[in-house]
């Protein structure tokens, strides 16, 4: 059996297009509003673009998201390293149920410890350990670099661009739907 060399080819362009879903739409259904299609979607493809990359990144170097996230929390709070577990639900936008997944999972793993807050109020403090510093310090250019690569065919411009109106867009969609708080997606 031999194979196409074209198949692949024709299997991408098979695959549906914001314009070709917004033309279908338009179509089926004359008067739709379709308009937010040509931006939205992509976003959605991006998003598991880059949700796909950065699991497969973080694999290679033998960490997951949530914990990486955890660490880089951490890491970026600057000396001492500490936070409390509330401190960090606030910043990596996740329950307090999560955070204590994560700061139990990474505590077994010895890249943070907990202890009571020295004051006697029900505060816990996380603090980054030697092996987790070294970990997120071994991980965070790996991750950066390769979203660096990723982003690389708009010019620096372009980017400046689209991060001031994704920003604003983002801000504009979180007063529209009442959330502030948009949970983990591969923060670092």
């Amino acid at each position: 059996m031999t194979r196409d060399p074209h198949g692949a080819q024709e299997a991408a362009d098979a695959r549906p297009t914001a314009r070709t879903i917004a033309e279908a739409w338009q179509r089926e259904r004359p008067g739709t509003p379709v308009d937010s299609i040509g931006i939205v979607t992509p976003i959605w493809q991006l998003a598991k673009l880059f949700g796909d990359d950065r699991r497969a990144v973080l694999a290679r170097a033998g960490v997951d998201t949530a914990t990486l996230d955890l660490l880089s929390v951490l890491r970026r709070s600057g000396p001492p390293y500490t936070l409390t577990t509330r401190e960090i639900g606030h910043r990596c936008l996740v329950t307090a149920g999560a955070v204590s997944q994560r700061v139990a999972r990474a505590e077994r793993e010895g890249l943070v410890t907990r202890a009571p807050a020295p004051d006697r109020s029900r505060a816990v403090l996380v603090a980054l350990t030697p092996a987790g510093h070294e970990l997120v310090e071994a991980t965070v250019d790996q991750v950066l670099l390769r979203d660096a690569e990723l982003i690389a065919s708009l010019t620096p411009a372009q980017q400046t661009q689209l991060a001031e109106l994704l920003r604003v867009l983002l801000d504009d969609v979180q007063d529209r739907v009442g959330d502030h708080g948009i949970t983990q997606v591969g923060q670092l």
